[in-house]
């Protein structure tokens, strides 16, 4: 599912929304076609998002001791 939640507040008083799917699948942006993990936007944004079949790679940092 697309979960839009609140991210921060700009300097300008812009709030700003994260979008991401909570499935840990890409998500793909229908209006310009463009994949992302995550998306941040502006709260009165017209865009709109979608999730795709595409799992989001995780990093795997080595441990070094």
């Amino acid at each position: 599912m697309i979960i839009r939640e609140f991210y921060k507040k700009r300097k300008d008083n812009i709030n700003l929304y994260r979008i991401y799917s909570d499935n840990n699948f890409k998500i793909r942006q229908i209006e310009t076609n463009f994949i992302y993990d995550e998306a941040i936007d502006i709260e009165n944004s017209n865009y709109t998002y979608e999730e795709t079949s595409e799992t989001i790679e995780k990093e795997e940092f080595a441990n070094y001791i």
